[in-house]
């Protein structure tokens, strides 16, 4: 089975941040604008801090290509650090004083050291870039099959929008999320947001939010049921707790399923032969309460997948916090960060979501070549739409 996977390497201030994927099958070229186009993205929002105008990010591919398009061989990915400083211990001096909310106290405890330095270099979220990178690259091939995620920012504190997008109102859904320097399509939730996130800059205090990604033209059967570690849900939501920051995760109604009975929570079935030829092979729901994922697996309808950003861990007043070398009592250290970073967060879950129905992609429809692929696609929808024949 052909498998798609990626890892991440480099540290905040260190010479560069790093992808490396591998299982992505030959022909699939690369679209190294809109790539780095993603990479801005992430690095745009309302409350971000002052790295952002320091760093440029581009990705630099440096294997798996050749003439623009991937070769089936593992793909390395460059971005490089302008801040790189790391072992400039005036500019990056050692700290003795964790964070709460950090992994600053249980990196240092876990490694041995009174120095939160390294735990925080890598703990940062300066890491996501490369996976930005590496969920675009994913979504180049996505796109070859007519699938495309979209993020955006639900909202924040009591600011939450309604709006939630669609197959037919996509295009403008998304033009007024771009619109919006918080990634929110809901102009005055925006501003309430925009409001929240400079009276927090005030009070020397941080905000965090709720994101949402949904993923359309998604066909049925990706994913698994026949063992926890294949079900998609579980997977998409493992990659989303893998974001720096994020505390839950919610699939479709997520826990508001806790709160209503069956006959409102699940989605009637109903089939439409004119849309026999869509993704969904004509399968079709009034409500998507599911978040088009049932028993681990896609059901056709669009995937809609929620996270929680807590607020970020440094606060320019600081918190309560314990020297590391004396065990007294002292206020947590400062390090250059963000008010708000929730714009950019999702970005980043709209890549590792985008990563993650890749992967389940290439393990329904694997081959090595984006040929192969397709040609797999195409035999296994033409199988689907005739089930129902001569029943």
């Amino acid at each position: 089975m052909a498998v798609l996977s990626y890892r991440t390497a480099g540290e905040s201030h260190g010479p560069a941040m790093v992808a490396l994927i591998e299982g992505m099958p030959a022909g699939v070229l690369l679209d190294r604008d809109w790539i780095n186009a993603q990479l801005r993205r992430r690095q745009g929002g309302y409350g971000r801090g002052a790295r952002q105008k320091i760093e440029s990010d581009q990705a630099r591919f440096l294997s798996g290509l050749r003439l623009g398009a991937t070769i089936g061989s593992p793909i390395a990915i460059e971005i490089a650090n302008a801040d790189a400083r790391l072992d400039d211990q005036e500019k990056t001096p050692p700290v003795f004083r964790p964070r709460p909310g950090h992994a600053d106290l249980a990196g240092s405890i876990k490694w041995l050291t009174q120095d939160c330095r390294a735990t925080l270099e890598r703990a940062s979220a300066r890491e996501t870039a490369a996976r930005v990178a590496a969920g675009a690259v994913a979504g180049c091939l996505l796109r070859e099959f007519g699938i495309r995620a979209v993020g955006f920012v639900r909202g924040s504190l009591d600011a939450m929008s309604t709006i939630a997008p669609s197959q037919e109102t996509l295009a403008a859904f998304v033009a007024a999320r771009d619109q919006s320097d918080v990634n929110c399509p809901d102009p005055e939730v925006s501003s309430r947001i925009e409001a929240a996130i400079r009276q927090a800059k005030i009070d020397k205090d941080t905000v965090g939010g709720l994101c949402e990604v949904h993923v359309f033209g998604v066909m049925p059967g990706l994913g698994s049921c026949v063992s926890c570690d294949a079900r998609l849900d579980a997977r998409l939501a493992g990659a989303v707790m893998g974001i720096q920051a994020f505390k839950s995760v919610e699939i479709g109604l997520g826990r508001e399923v806790a709160l209503r009975t069956g006959s409102q929570v699940h989605d009637p079935i109903t089939y439409e032969a004119s849309r026999a030829g869509e993704p969904c092979l004509g399968f079709v729901r009034p409500t998507n309460n599911a978040g088009g994922l049932e028993g681990g697996m896609t059901n056709g309808m669009p995937i809609v997948v929620r996270g929680a950003m807590k607020p970020i861990s440094t606060l320019l007043r600081g918190l309560p916090s314990v020297d590391l070398r004396t065990r007294e009592a002292v206020v947590s250290q400062y390090e250059r960060s963000d008010i708000s970073a929730i714009a950019a967060a999702s970005v980043v879950m709209e890549h590792v979501v985008a990563f993650e129905v890749a992967r389940a992609l290439v393990e329904k429809f694997g081959g090595d070549s984006l040929q192969e692929m397709r040609a797999n696609h195409a035999s296994f929808m033409a199988a689907a739409r005739q089930l129902g024949e001569g029943a």
